[in-house]
């Protein structure tokens, strides 16, 4: 039995799969005072609806997956650990000068941003080494000592080290750090040159205090969880979900917690994916992940899922950049706990502020009073009242409807309907304006895209943010409604090494490259034969990172091997490199000369050889009629029907809401849908439910 938990901002997901390989999904309110209460409610409803109690559930259970929001939370709400930064001396503003840009190019009215680490925590140590390894100036022990010893009177909880030039030569960093360990054991230190081997100095000083700064919180919070699921009769593996889209080791992701930063939102693509191609075999999709605090959207292009190094925590150039790869997800602050409110100009605005899952929006009655989608869902009846949670969470109507009157309907001057239904418009916009950025505004058009809906909330819009964009298809699947969990039971476990070294196409050295590469198969050997042990399969691939001379960035590009045997190897690469270049940038210079930075080995390792089947619980709800209103139909009735006694591969017609526990899918009039053999509700935007259901099936032939 297997176990995956996403806590988010709003709801705590979780999905049970059983030894028959069947997923269950159940859901709770996060509780942001202590994330491990909110798990074990979680944890309770999926033992009580076995008939179990929470201890029988763990002790059954083989592997517990965990994603988590601890990480970036923390950074957010200004709660990490006090950090210090040793650099080298001359150059302790790395953080400060940063990488170069700006949103508004004329807005001069923003104050500069805050470095990560301030000044007055930032100290030079006297040492140097120049740009090919060599010692320019020896580190000075005696000075550093001091330096680390006045560290205890500033209260500093944890150190990143970054000097220059560590990736080529390590010897001063890894001095550093056996002082530190030997004068300072009970502060937390992170290396550079083993957190981000990256040339690029404010990357990697920046996610080397970045990881430093979450090592004191992620450890105790890992530990705890750890420690209680233990006591609870847990004794099998406890992974976390990394930004990359794989899982490692709580354990690993404690030493190392910057992995978990984008721990949560990396999953809902590797789902997405997955249930793109079952229903319809389609690569490119559009992967909307709606909960009740962010909209996450990622695009899956040519059936693979992007990755990105310019991840930032906060505003693009104004907050603070991870300097690591991950996979490439967009949130924007618009979900069902997204507070609508309007300016001194009458102007309505949803989101980015959220009631959260505390106090929540109005109609929770827990404390919250401001008007927010979910509120408005209720007013235009989408939601139904009665059966939030499966009924485990009634909502307050009455105080839905006075929140949007009173924040929204009166300053507007209109009724609470239409009020409301302004609300739902609005936040669809922003989630338009959002897929946009990375379909449109990234040379792809969305209307060849298949839309997958995930989340909570996500249901309540999918089918106008899919018209809105011209997809043909929107997919709905049985476990949508925690999308990131379901990823993570999907997630292989993995890690990524990497090293350093500049060579250059004319001046290609075959034998220290191969010593690099030689290096990093051992390591990715060794991952596989230590945290690897015991899993079904595993895949080792290596790339390098490229660029023509004297371009800025480089590319990554596939080896079509683990080293390179002759010239004409070496010539196959450039080759790729080229043809990797013209298709991204429709730019092809064969004459130029290419330059090889990094040199990276990723290994991944296959948990389970199947892929599940989604179950939902049956409601025993008899199908009925309801009014809602809906944006260009005004207030109509719509059949309402039970999501898990769909007939399967029925075509039915709008208008319609389709429920279950955990979300409430609405289908306009004329949108045709059916529930496919997979479990996923499958909605098409075109007239003609029977042929596009099979241009849906010839798709996946």
């Amino acid at each position: 039995m297997r176990i995956a938990v996403d806590t988010g901002g709003t709801f705590t997901d979780l999905i049970l799969e059983d030894g028959t390989g069947k997923r269950f999904v159940f859901k709770r309110p996060t509780t942001p005072d202590d994330p491990v209460r909110g798990i074990f409610d979680a944890l309770a409803q999926a033992a009580d609806s076995r008939g179990e109690t929470v201890e029988v559930l763990l002790s059954q259970t083989d592997t517990f997956i965990h994603a988590t929001t601890r990480a970036i939370n923390a950074i957010l709400t200004g709660t990490t650990a006090r950090t210090a930064f040793l650099c080298t001396e001359g150059h302790p503003d790395t953080l400060l000068f940063r990488e170069g840009g700006r949103i508004e190019i004329f807005n001069f009215t923003v104050e500069y941003p805050r470095p990560y680490v301030p000044r007055s925590l930032t100290f030079e140590v006297p040492e140097r080494i120049s740009h090919d390894g060599g010692i320019v100036k020896a580190l000075d022990e005696e000075a550093a000592v001091d330096i680390l010893l006045g560290l205890n009177d500033l209260g500093v909880e944890a150190i990143g080290v970054c000097l220059l030039f560590s990736t080529i030569n390590p010897r001063h960093e890894r001095r550093l750090g056996e002082l530190i360990e030997h004068h300072l054991p009970d502060i937390p230190c992170t290396l550079s040159h083993v957190v981000n081997p990256t040339l690029r100095e404010y990357r990697r000083a920046s996610s080397t205090c970045i990881d430093a700064s979450l090592k004191p919180v992620m450890s105790t919070y890992l530990r705890n969880l750890g420690h209680t699921l233990q006591a609870t009769g847990f004794a099998g593996r406890f992974l976390v979900v990394t930004s990359r889209g794989g899982v490692r080791d709580g354990a690993d992701v404690a030493g190392a917690p910057i992995h978990a930063v984008n721990s949560g939102p990396a999953m809902a693509p590797v789902a997405g994916r997955f249930f793109a191609a079952a229903e319809t075999g389609a690569d490119t999709v559009v992967v909307a992940d709606t909960g009740g605090t962010s909209f996450d959207v990622s695009l899956v292009r040519n059936g693979r899922i992007p990755q990105t190094r310019e991840t930032w925590l906060g505003q693009t150039y104004r907050g603070h950049m991870t300097g690591f790869p991950s996979i490439d997800v967009r949130s924007i602050g618009a979900g069902g706990g997204s507070i609508a409110w309007v300016d001194s100009g009458g102007m309505l605005h949803v989101g980015p502020q959220s009631a959260g899952a505390a106090p929540g929006p109005a109609c929770y009655n827990a404390g919250g009073v401001r008007a927010t989608v979910t509120d408005a869902a209720l007013v235009t009846g989408l939601i139904d009242p009665a059966f939030f949670l499966g009924g485990h969470m009634p909502l307050d109507i009455h105080a839905a409807r006075d929140a949007v009157e009173r924040d929204v309907a009166s300053p507007m001057g209109t009724g609470p309907e239409r009020a409301a239904l302004s609300i739902m418009e609005v936040a669809t916009e922003n989630m338009v304006q959002a897929i946009e950025n990375i379909t449109i505004h990234q040379g792809v058009d969305p209307r060849s895209a298949v839309l997958v809906a995930g989340g909570g909330a996500a249901g309540l819009n999918a089918v106008a943010i899919a018209r809105r964009l011209g997809c043909r298809h929107v997919i709905v699947p049985t476990a949508g409604a925690a999308l990131s969990a379901a990823g993570s039971l999907m997630a292989e476990l993995g890690d990524d090494f990497s090293a350093t070294l500049p060579t250059s196409s004319r001046h290609f050295d075959i034998g220290a490259v191969n010593r690099v590469l030689a290096e990093l198969a051992a390591r990715a050997a060794a991952f596989v034969s230590g945290p690897g042990a015991g899993t079904i399969a595993h895949e080792t691939t290596f790339f390098a990172e490229a660029r023509y001379g004297h371009q800025v960035w480089e590319i990554e590009v596939p080896l079509r091997g683990s080293r390179f045997d002759s010239e004409d190897d070496v010539s196959r690469f450039i080759s790729d490199f080229h043809d990797m270049h013209e298709a991204m940038f429709a730019v092809r210079d064969s004459h130029s000369d290419v330059e090889i930075i990094h040199w990276h080995c990723r290994v991944r390792c296959r948990l389970r050889g199947d892929a599940g089947q989604d179950s939902m619980p049956t409601a025993a709800r008899d199908n009925h009629a309801r009014r809602v209103v809906l944006a260009g139909h005004g207030a109509i009735e719509a059949s309402v029907a039970d999501f898990s006694a769909l007939a399967t591969d029925e075509t039915l017609e709008g208008p319609a809401i389709i429920e279950s526990p955990f979300t409430s899918i609405v289908i306009d009039p004329g949108v045709s849908y059916f529930r496919s053999t997979h479990g996923s509700l499958v909605i098409t935007l075109e007239a003609g439910g029977d042929d596009a259901r099979a241009s849906l099936a010839a798709r996946r032939w």
